[in-house]
């Protein structure tokens, strides 16, 4: 492997910097976490698929057209 690459130096740059990290790894784990949280647990609970319930099966875009057209008049 040609270690003098611009990939290899940036990978060994964030490999050594993580390998290294004492309080970074909880905080990277905090962060993961909370990620999670957002995109998971949220989306299941608070954001319901709206074409799945309101369009009939493969027409979603028929659908989503007259939407538009709709809410433009």
């Amino acid at each position: 492997m040609n270690k003098d690459g611009f990939w290899y130096r940036a990978f060994d740059l964030y490999y050594d910097g993580f390998r290294n990290m004492t309080l970074g790894k909880t905080l990277w784990a905090i962060i993961l976490i909370k990620l999670f949280i957002m995109f998971v647990i949220l989306k299941i609970f608070f954001f319901p698929n709206f074409l799945k319930q309101h369009a009939p099966e493969g027409g979603e875009s028929e659908f989503v057209g007259n939407e538009l057209i709709q809410r433009a008049n």
